[in-house]
């Protein structure tokens, strides 16, 4: 059975979003569907959507309670929202980057990590918010973790 994501990685993107001041509509909406997909409880799903409303900030996350998994989705999902506009800025790289040295996911994850954001990005379905799959991102990257040793639970 696939590990179920907990709020606190959803709660953590919204975070990520809120780097460079604002976490407009359409990462927002990305964000909450996401957990929908997920399977997130009513709660959880209200304080996912609280998190997309008022900024919140990475540090406020308990990031020692996410698992090997939920810390790459979170980045792997960074890398996808820091695409949605077409343009990855230098803050944004930046963000990333310090994002990264957060979770304590080692380079070779992180490469794994965006490419598996980008081959989602570029089925059929999408790369919107609306047509991503973010199920399938979450699958993709629990096979890449159990055949290569992931981040440190540091």
């Amino acid at each position: 059975m696939a590990e179920r994501l907990s709020r606190d990685v959803f709660i953590a993107l919204a975070a990520v979003g809120w780097a460079d001041g604002e976490l407009d509509g359409e990462e927002a909406d990305g964000i909450v569907r996401a957990a929908l997909e997920c399977g997130l409880e009513l709660d959880d799903i209200t304080a996912i959507e609280a998190a997309t409303k008022k900024r919140v900030e990475l540090g406020s996350v308990d990031r020692s309670a996410l698992s090997t998994l939920e810390r790459t989705f979170v980045y792997a999902t960074a890398v996808w929202l820091a695409r949605l506009d077409g343009v990855v800025e230098p803050a944004e790289r930046d963000v990333l980057h310090k994002l990264g040295d957060l979770l304590g996911i080692p380079d070779r994850v992180r490469t794994q990590a965006s490419a598996a954001a980008l081959e989602i990005a570029q089925l059929e379905s999408g790369d919107r918010p609306d047509r991503y799959d973010f199920v399938r991102l979450r699958e993709r990257l629990g096979v890449r973790l159990a055949t290569d040793s992931g981040p440190s639970s540091t």
